[in-house]
């Protein structure tokens, strides 16, 4: 295994996030990003360039963000989206900006506001509905068939790996189980409070196969990260989370008779890229960061970086192996099930955490690689990293 650090993540700044209602994903997005500046040590006028991605709220954040928030005379500025793929890959862009010489510190920042009223859940349902363009031809026949929300999508997309597999909707939620554990430890989460297994069949459905607690959190806020090159790292205020690998994988979805992508994702493209530039197997990862929208994305994911063959997820998690005291800690400041729910930002954040080891009481021992992905659509995009507490 050998490997050198392609750029460093050296700030990172998390807003007031949760049920905060009354707020612009503006609001927070100022706020992630001057969190994210002092964290870091860095002033406003060493940044030279601005990654971003709106999430449904709208209005939400646009390129206006650079007057917004005092920054001036950036080489770099772009309005990404590759859906919950984004964060991650807005700083593989960043790191290859910096090693092109194009910029040499660039803030990347994910900010929305859905939850607009105490009606939390109604409220961001309307907001999805109302900005979201109707569709024609193809695409249309998804509402006509009563799939008019990722809830239908992702649960059809794990009703078909049960049916391929055996999965049962108990080994789905052994990772709920194990990522509230996880969540009990962090400050921010949303939820703190212990389920069991029993508790999660009990949880009502809302698509079978998923119940409630199959399913991410709505949440307002915003996260901000710094990218720099891996020589800046020295006279700044926080330790870094070097970025040793990354890579995407995008296998398409014809939406047709045949198509894999449900069950074989993009992941599996990613992962010899990612394994590869750096000589690593999945036995080398100390940790996983993975984007959870749903139990099922979870599992799939394991499968997809070869934790474990395909198929055989529900088996390999069903033991607790990954949450506390488990032998692959995965999702472990509670995830998007049971923390907080910012797109790919929320694994992201975590696993910049888990590098500087200042995760506290959730903080595992061994962290000098750390697997960190994004996912977007209904499992069409994939981006993913490899961090790490080590420049080399």
């Amino acid at each position: 295994m050998t490997h050198q650090a392609k750029s460093a993540i050296v700030g990172l700044g998390i807003s007031d996030v949760g049920k905060i209602y009354g707020r612009s994903a503006t609001s927070f997005a100022l706020q992630a990003i001057d969190r994210a500046l002092e964290d870091s040590g860095l002033r406003k006028e060493q940044v030279d360039g601005l990654l971003l991605q709106n999430g449904i709220a709208q209005p939400g954040i646009g390129l206006q963000l650079q007057n917004q928030a005092g920054l001036k005379n950036l080489r770099l500025v772009n309005h990404m989206n590759a859906m919950g793929a984004t964060p991650v890959s807005m700083v593989q862009y960043a790191t290859m900006a910096i090693q092109n010489g194009m910029a040499g510190c660039v803030i990347c920042v994910f900010a929305d506001a859905p939850l607009q009223d105490p009606g939390a859940r109604s409220s961001a349902a309307m907001n999805m509905a109302r900005n979201r363009a109707q569709p024609t031809g193809w695409a249309s026949l998804d509402a006509h068939i009563g799939q008019l929300n990722p809830n239908a999508g992702y649960a059809m997309a794990a009703r078909r790996h049960m049916a391929l597999y055996g999965t049962t909707s108990e080994q789905l939620g052994a990772i709920a189980v194990s990522t509230r554990a996880w969540a009990v430890n962090n400050p921010i989460a949303q939820f703190h409070t212990p389920i069991t297994i029993e508790d999660h069949q009990a949880s009502r459905f809302i698509a079978e196969p998923f119940h409630l607690l199959d399913c991410c959190l709505i949440s307002n806020g915003a996260v901000a990260v710094i990218v720099t090159g891996k020589e800046r790292v020295t006279d700044l205020k926080s330790k870094p989370a070097y970025v040793l690998a990354m890579a995407q994988g995008f296998t398409g979805n014809s939406r047709r008779a045949g198509d894999t992508h449900d069950y074989m994702t993009g992941a599996t493209i990613a992962r010899d890229t990612l394994y590869g530039q750096i000589g690593i197997t999945p036995q080398d990862i100390d940790i996983c960061e993975l984007y959870d929208c749903y139990t099922y994305t979870t599992l799939v994911t394991l499968e997809d970086y070869g934790f474990c063959g395909k198929g055989e997820g529900g088996p390999f998690v069903e033991d607790g192996k990954l949450g506390p005291g488990g032998r692959l800690p995965t999702n472990t400041g509670g995830g998007e099930l049971s923390a907080f729910y910012l797109w790919g930002m929320t694994p992201l954040s975590e696993g910049v955490i888990q590098a500087r080891g200042s995760g506290g009481d959730r903080q595992v021992e061994k962290h000098d690689l750390i697997l960190v992905t994004g996912n977007g659509g209904m499992l069409d995009y994939h981006a993913s990293l490899i961090l790490s507490q080590n420049a080399a």
